[in-house]
């Protein structure tokens, strides 16, 4: 049998040509899913245009909107089952209806800052706009007068304010959440996690009962920041809680075998790991209260000239500045609100960037002004270890040897 196995003739497999290779489409949408996609928009504003038009008494917007969408979904759901089985179908609709969701909050937010601009975009065009408040103009002057001075300093300050009690006490608190595990931290997260959803109103009404009755502090600035304190605190403690359980447990116990203890391990292991993550949540919190207006209004007043003391007095703020501008029925107040409205949306976004300068590298990466310094310690140590003394003396050569 050996040598049956042996002689047994061999077979080759004859190469293919060799020629370049095709070029494999690796992208999920194919033509056939373009064509449903089309043909599924074109009958349905047909058919929509028909019901509305032709068939029953519909003059709607909205509704010829949503009965159109309602009979796209039914048609691309009709068009993919012609080459899909059950299956695929109900993946490819249930991916059209959350990327129609997101391209509906997309332009809703699109609308919101578009609009905001194109009725504003006049007062923006001056620079008294930003050089000057409106303790001297009138509800009749023209827009080369006047501007929201005042309610950017207030604003500035009282965010400051509320970053200066929120930010460490909230990062601390998260800590707490996640290394001292307990009862008792069962607790402080269930009262975080209702105060999430805390009206500002309420938060509002407890600065001016508790400080400004019962403590005898004035209405200013300060007030106005402790009040905006109760309502970006939840949030920064959530969200820091979730970014922190993230952090791999193996970093934590890699940590403790080198011999770091547990504080240590926080401070140069967790938080650095966390940084980007920590720094999403200030700006949640920031967010969320640099926007508000009750709470300013019930704990701060309202000002129409600068007050940059945040101790003493009343201080307006940008939301509080444009919800006073917006409600007049003069047609230039009107613009100075909605111009308001988009240089608080303009200041959001640069706080975020500079959020994302500060805390956008990665756990480890290095500065430039760190790898600067680091370079110049290592040279230090170099000279350091050069001009140290040798410890041990060298060998004296034997006596018989000649030199």
């Amino acid at each position: 049998m050996p040598e049956l196995l042996k002689h047994e003739p061999k077979t080759t497999i004859p190469l293919r040509d060799a020629g370049p290779e095709a070029r494999r489409n690796t992208s999920p949408v194919t033509s056939n899913e373009l064509l449903a996609l089309a043909g599924a928009l074109a009958g349905s504003v047909a058919l929509t245009f028909l019901l509305f038009g032709w068939i029953a008494p519909f003059d709607s917007v909205l509704g010829f909107v949503v009965v159109a969408y309602l009979c796209f979904l039914g048609l691309y759901a009709v068009l993919v089952s012609l080459d899909e089985n059950r299956v695929a179908v109900r993946d490819r609709v249930t991916a059209v209806v959350w990327q129609s969701l997101a391209a509906l909050l997309l332009a809703a937010l699109g609308f919101v800052v578009i609009y905001a601009l194109l009725r504003g975009h006049r007062a923006l065009g001056h620079w008294n706009f930003y050089t000057q408040d409106m303790s001297s103009t009138g509800p009749l002057a023209p827009l080369t007068q006047g501007g929201v001075l005042h309610a950017m300093v207030g604003t500035l300050e009282q965010i400051s304010i509320s970053l200066a009690i929120t930010v460490p006490l909230g990062l601390m608190c998260a800590v707490f959440l996640n290394e001292v595990p307990g009862g008792y931290a069962r607790f402080v997260r269930t009262v975080v996690e209702a105060m999430t959803a805390l009206p500002s109103i309420v938060a509002g009404l407890f600065i001016y009962a508790t400080v400004i009755l019962m403590i005898g502090v004035d209405k200013s600035g300060f007030a106005a920041g402790l009040a905006l304190s109760v309502m970006m605190l939840p949030i920064i403690i959530r969200a820091a809680d979730v970014v922190l359980r993230l952090v791999p447990g193996s970093l934590r116990e890699a940590s403790y075998a080198l011999g770091s203890g547990q504080w240590r391990t926080v401070w140069t292991v967790v938080l650095p790991t966390s940084r980007s993550g920590l720094t999403t949540a200030v700006i949640l919190g920031t967010a969320r209260g640099i926007g508000e207006t009750s709470p300013v209004l019930l704990t701060s007043g309202a000002a129409a000239g600068v007050n940059a003391n945040a101790l003493s007095g009343p201080q307006t703020s940008l939301p509080l500045a444009t919800f006073q501008l917006v409600t007049q029925p003069q047609p230039n107040m009107i613009t100075r609100g909605f111009g308001c409205a988009a240089l608080l949306m303009f200041l959001v976004l640069l706080l975020f960037l500079l959020a994302r300068v500060i805390g956008g590298r990665g756990p480890g990466e290095l500065s430039r002004g760190r790898q600067h310094r680091r370079v110049l310690a290592s040279r230090r140590d170099v000279e350091r270890m050069e001009r140290r003394p040798q410890r041990f003396p060298q060998p004296a050569a034997p006596s018989g040897t000649e030199s």
